[in-house]
């Protein structure tokens, strides 16, 4: 047999979906597995919505559309983003929807790197930036997040990171895994940065909806000058739970609009029309059922960050946003997977270990919370049982 191409050895996976693969098997067997491991809202999308991809579907919105996204789409996009306050001034013809986000991260990186070329990213983070940028031949240089720091970007390190191969800087907030999010400061001190530097910058925003405690979502572009080199990545899977749609989109600057359509037409052709006659629905609706959502995840946000710091040997910050916690576990003296895997085996949890997210992510797990407080106590009771068995 043949061998694979050299740089199928540099893609790495998502673990999130191996973990569910092996919490599924168990579930197989006849176990009962809570899962906190995927991240993805349990809950359904909004009706208005669901009624509009029928509509369309009845009046036969099945075939191909326009690479970069229908109009109404793309005009429906930039009046969210400029009524939200989040992105004033974009047109139109910048926005490219995708089947999903990850195609945005895969054709930013396509369209930007080259051999050699460094790309800056958070680290823990998501494994998806380090894989990319490793298939496509670039340098992933992790920039560390700290907990001391409440898992946010220090911009300082940041600076300390760059290079003249740096081409890019990959942001993303509010976070996956670690649940922070910038500061109005850490952003301007991010933009300073990247506009001395001559960087582009792709913004990971697909969780701005998803914050508590009265914090307000900040971007770099909210910073002049940063409009021309920001990539703003974001999707409808998070904030109405959507994740089945596969559904996303980018704003880019506008000499990357081009190239980047021609790696969708080249790649997906377009994305399903009646998925974005609904993705229209979600934007111009009401947003009862989000709010709704955010309050609940909230409540579980409390009740699992307490129920973490209650466990001996378990230590949990606050997270500001998304609806991950990533506890420190250090105080264990056990590797991460390892815990991961006596909490699958013996309590009937599933979650992640730290490491799938990065080096820096070592002596954490990452835990959704994404799933009812019932069901959040009970694996908190479960965990709390198990662990004392777990040997150092």
């Amino acid at each position: 047999m043949k061998q694979l191409s050299q740089r199928m050895g540099r893609l790495g996976t998502e673990s999130a979906f191996e973990v569910l693969a092996m919490a599924k098997a168990l579930e197989a067997q006849g176990r009962k597995i809570i899962h906190l491991e995927i991240g993805e809202p349990d809950f359904d999308t909004p009706l208005h919505i669901r009624n509009a991809a029928k509509a369309a579907l009845d009046e036969g919105q099945t075939h191909y559309v326009a690479a970069p996204g229908i109009p109404q789409l793309r005009e429906a996009i930039v009046e969210f983003l400029e009524k939200g306050d989040r992105y004033r001034g974009a047109d139109p013809g910048q926005v490219v929807v995708t089947p999903g986000a990850k195609p945005i991260m895969w054709f930013t990186i396509l369209a930007l790197i080259d051999e050699g070329d460094e790309v800056v990213y958070p680290d823990p983070g998501f494994p998806m930036y380090e894989s990319i940028t490793n298939m496509v031949g670039g340098k992933a240089v992790p920039l560390p997040l700290r907990e001391e720091n409440d898992f946010r970007i220090d911009p300082d390190e940041l600076e300390a990171l760059v290079t003249p191969k740096t081409k890019l800087l990959i942001i993303n907030t509010p976070h996956n895994p670690c649940g922070s999010a910038l500061t109005k400061e850490d952003v301007e001190r991010i933009a300073e940065i990247a506009i001395k530097n001559d960087l582009y910058v792709m913004s990971d925003e697909v969780y701005w909806a998803l914050l508590y405690g009265g914090r307000t979502h900040h971007s770099v572009l909210d910073v002049p000058g940063m409009a021309e080199r920001t990539i703003l990545l974001d999707g409808w899977s998070k904030t109405w739970a959507m994740t089945g749609w596969r559904l996303g989109y980018g704003v880019y600057p506008q000499e990357l609009v081009e190239p980047v359509t021609r790696l969708v037409i080249n790649s997906v052709s377009c994305t399903s029309a009646f998925s974005q006659h609904a993705a229209i629905a979600a934007l111009k609706g009401p947003m009862d059922e989000v709010d709704a959502m955010v309050a609940e995840f909230d409540i579980r946000r409390q009740l699992i960050v307490d129920g973490l710091n209650a466990i001996d040997g378990i230590s949990c910050v606050d997270p500001g946003g998304a609806f991950y916690v990533f506890p420190n576990i250090k105080e264990l003296g056990v590797p991460a997977k390892e815990v991961m895997q006596h909490i699958l085996n013996e309590a009937g949890v599933a979650c992640l270990w730290g490491g799938a997210f990065g080096q820096y992510g070592e002596g954490y797990l990452r835990f959704s919370y994404a799933n009812s407080q019932e069901n959040i106590q009970a694996a908190l009771d479960a965990i709390a049982n198990v662990l004392p068995g777990l040997a150092k």
